[in-house]
């Protein structure tokens, strides 16, 4: 790894906790929740911390939302999605699990795929004292592909499988010459930084569980809700995976929302209400017993 590249991805590791703040006009709910729950889980990768949000009234029993965040693979900070944590965990009735899994440049592929899958497949399997039977998973940006990995990993392993991936506007090819020229909010210079910090081995680009759009088969994954921005440059990853699903024979429900980059929430706060609403009712439904 070069210096330059190296020292771009831990300013941007450490600076995180400052710089970002899309998120903060969107606390439509659950703002007086408790801080969560801090909780260290065992992957193959060493111990991961998670922070649990817990419901204000009594959860449903056996549920619970694992959610990924975002920062491209080079940011260190779950905090960043506390207003999402939030209101999913007031909206749904069921605990988030907001995991803080290891970024670049101190770790590569896939490192953070690893132990996303493994908080994942933990909380699937019981969770310890959450007791905890079914799940879904969830994520923006990298966070989408994180999601979208651990559903493929899970697949793959046939130990497990979750009940829903809420995949928002997710990363999901990484291909070097998968439209890395096209400008937008997330920069070609950063798409590029990213290949290089936390995809350096070329071969490794081309995995499914990297690049979940380079699977051959998507058939057996569960349910799906892709979120994308119509000016959002990763808008192509999203609406492409979504119809490979469907075509695969997996429900999809895609929701684009127009005239927006990246930070399409953020952008339209009006119309997110609608969007955020909608997400937190389809997990509801996926892990609702009938």
């Amino acid at each position: 790894m070069k210096l330059s590249d190296r020292i771009a991805a831990a300013t941007m590791h450490a600076t995180a906790r400052w710089t970002v703040r899309y998120g903060e006009v969107l606390r439509f709910a659950g703002s007086d929740l408790p801080r969560p729950r801090l909780i260290r889980v065992p992957t193959r990768h060493g111990r991961v911390r998670v922070h649990v949000y817990r419901p204000a009234s009594e959860p449903v029993a056996g549920a619970a939302h694992v959610h990924f965040h975002g920062g491209a693979f080079l940011m260190r900070y779950p905090f960043m999605d506390d207003w999402w944590c939030r209101y999913l965990a007031a909206t749904t009735n069921v605990p988030v699990l907001n995991v803080d899994f290891r970024a670049g440049p101190y770790v590569r592929y896939p490192v953070a795929h690893h132990q996303c899958h493994d908080v994942a497949e933990w909380a699937a399997s019981g969770g310890g004292d959450l007791r905890l039977d079914r799940i879904s998973v969830g994520g923006f940006s990298s966070g989408g592909n994180l999601a979208a990995s651990v559903s493929l990993q899970a697949r793959d392993e046939g130990r497990w499988l979750p009940a829903l991936q809420v995949l928002g506007i997710p990363a999901l090819d990484f291909r070097d010459d998968h439209g890395l020229d096209e400008p937008g909010m997330i920069t070609p210079e950063l798409r590029r930084l990213v290949r290089r910090v936390y995809f350096p081995d070329l071969a490794s680009r081309l995995e499914p569980w990297a690049s979940p759009l380079l699977a051959q088969d998507l058939s057996g994954l569960p349910p799906a809700v892709v979120l994308t921005a119509e000016r959002d440059v990763l808008r192509h990853d999203g609406r492409r995976y979504a119809a490979r699903l469907r075509e695969a024979g997996v429900a999809v429900h895609h929701d684009e929302t127009p005239g927006v980059d990246h930070y399409f929430l953020t952008e339209n706060p009006a119309r997110a209400r609608g969007t955020m609403a909608m997400v937190a009712q389809s997990i509801s439904a996926a892990l609702t017993r009938i």
